[in-house]
């Protein structure tokens, strides 16, 4: 039987804002972007994000012009349990809130897109109005779709050339709503496109 998989994002439901994460020190990361590369990290030691803009407090919610993922004690407890493999779980103090928080980095980049099967694709080019590094990479994908037979068994990962999509099983996501309160909606990225009529 195959295995689905969902795309996470963020939900249309009234939420908190938060910063992207720093050192508790105050300084920046030399690469913002370092949660959200699918790349195992050294321990980076005491964190905190600020709130950017007060609101309904959530179990899971992206942080940042990053998107990096902040999760509840109890997501963190069932990405341990369900992926162990798949993710590192870094504290993260939030301003003024005594609950225990942690950044969800995914260690995992899976060369699964299904270029045929999404609806529309765009590279970026290897023209000058983008930056090279990003070259042949996608520049966003619409009605994404991937190959769940090269998933490698993962639970949860990042895309190879479109790393700013964050990737969870049915399973990661059943558990996830069971726990609720969530920030966040999922996209089902395998299977035949929903068509709306």
């Amino acid at each position: 039987m195959e295995r689905h998989f969902y795309s996470v994002g963020l939900a249309d439901v009234p939420h908190w804002l938060l910063e992207t994460p720093i050192l508790e020190s105050g300084e920046a990361f030399d690469e913002p972007w370092l949660f959200t590369d699918g790349r195992v990290l050294p321990e980076p030691g005491p964190i905190k994000a600020q709130v950017y803009h007060p609101g309904r407090k959530r179990t899971f919610m992206f942080a940042g012009v990053e998107g990096t993922p902040i999760v509840s004690q109890e997501i963190a407890n069932a990405l341990r349990t369900l992926a162990p493999a798949d993710v590192q779980l870094f504290p993260v103090t939030v301003e003024g809130d005594a609950e225990p928080y942690f950044v969800v980095n995914a260690i995992k980049v899976i060369d699964c897109i299904h270029e045929e099967h999404c609806e529309e694709v765009q590279h970026y080019g290897a023209d000058a109005d983008t930056f090279p590094e990003y070259a042949g990479e996608y520049r966003w994908i619409y009605g994404l779709r991937i190959d769940p037979a090269k998933t490698e068994g993962a639970q949860i990962f990042r895309l190879k050339k479109f790393k700013n999509a964050l990737i969870v099983s049915e399973e990661i996501k059943t558990a996830l709503e069971h726990i609720g309160n969530l920030g966040v909606s999922f996209e089902r990225v395998t299977g035949p496109q929903e068509r709306l009529h």
